[in-house]
């Protein structure tokens, strides 16, 4: 196991941040922040994948109102993401925000700042600092030259002064570039010089493939020395896919229990069944199950697309299918057991899992 980098335990509703705690999923919603059916179909999805904390934007005041309605009936702690007004921030907390996300570069004058967290004190409403390369305040932009590892880091110490200053330490820090090295710098920085749990982040990764690779290898390094607390993979797609990927990379990096063990051919052109669709649905399908029996069994499953390598992928595995025309060949422990029609795959292998019956 990695040895974690000693942090100050935040509480953000009913989820630990730092101090020791595993570290967390968190992804933002991108629905339209006045329209609560959209929302909570996002904030629904999420959370089911996995999401331990959600993030939602608040523009404007209507904004605000809407955001109580969707905390009321969230599942999960629900993150305010405050820009600009810091009467917005102000809504926010009234309206149950479980935690506020502000950039203290763009929220306005120190008042303003120690407005809100007067406000956050009372509530016990924690407050994440997020510095990124693109709001640096102009006096450490002009003093670096460019958005470096040290300017975040001297944005972040600025921020985090205003707070200490009003006996305030609920605090999360993060500060975001867009490319891996300065991610990495500038995280090794902030885990050197502050107490404060760390949330790890590629700002503006990009669409899936390359945002997923470049936030796999930045945090993935980062992990692996024990630095971050909580994190949010930034892709340009659905929140889910951030909470599927976050989730898969804590695994990688020992961090979380493993979810479904499922082992599938990338198929050639002697397929005649839909390996993709049966891998992916059995896993979606046990990813949700475990989720409700953390203790449950995780036999190896093997989905195979023919005959060439299917009955030997089959002998090391609990569970297997290989396809056939238009059927599946099912092995129990490397056994042939009977064939099945090729769209009772899913559902005979999961109701196998679910029921415990995979070693029978």
């Amino acid at each position: 196991m990695v040895s974690r980098s000693e942090t100050r335990p935040v509480q953000v509703g009913n989820v630990t941040v730092g101090g020791g705690a595993p570290v967390s999923v968190q992804t933002m919603l991108n629905a339209d922040p006045h329209d609560v059916s959209a929302l909570l179909a996002q904030l629904r999805e999420s959370a089911e994948c996995g999401a331990e904390m959600i993030r939602l934007t608040v523009p404007d005041q209507e904004a605000a109102r809407v955001f109580g309605e969707v905390r009321k009936l969230s599942p999960v702690p629900l993150i305010a993401d405050i820009h600009f007004d810091f009467r917005l921030a102000l809504a926010a907390i009234e309206a149950g925000a479980d935690a506020l996300r502000i950039n203290p570069g763009n929220i306005g004058g120190a008042d303003r700042v120690r407005q809100v967290v007067m406000a956050a004190q009372k509530k016990r409403v924690p407050i994440r600092i997020g510095v990124n390369g693109g709001s640096l305040e102009k006096d450490i932009f002009a003093r670096y030259g460019s958005a470096t590892p040290e300017a975040l880091v001297e944005s972040v110490a600025r921020h985090v002064a205003l707070l200490e200053a009003q006996d305030f330490h609920d605090i999360v820090i993060s500060a975001k570039a867009s490319d891996v090295p300065r991610t990495i710098a500038v995280y090794r920085l902030l885990a050197e010089r502050f107490p404060y749990p760390l949330h790890l982040g590629v700002t503006e990764a990009g669409t899936f493939l390359p945002g997923t690779v470049r936030s796999c290898v930045a945090l993935g390094v980062l992990l692996s020395e024990g630095i971050g607390d909580t994190i949010r993979v930034s892709l340009t797609d659905r929140p889910v896919q951030e909470v599927r990927v976050g989730i898969e990379l804590l695994r990688a990096a020992g961090l979380r229990a493993p979810g479904a063990s499922v082992t599938s051919c990338p198929t050639c052109g002697r397929t005649q069944v839909d390996v993709a669709g049966v891998a992916e649905g059995i896993q979606t399908r046990l990813e949700k199950f475990y989720r409700g029996h953390p203790d449950a069994p995780r036999p190896h499953i093997a989905v195979m697309g023919c005959v060439v390598n299917g009955p030997g992928e089959a002998k090391n595995a609990d569970l297997a299918v290989a396809g056939g025309k238009e059927c599946w060949a099912l092995y129990v422990r490397g056994n042939w057991v009977r064939n099945i029609p090729a769209d009772a795959a899913i559902e005979t292998i999961c109701s196998m899992v679910e029921s415990g019956c995979e070693g029978s």
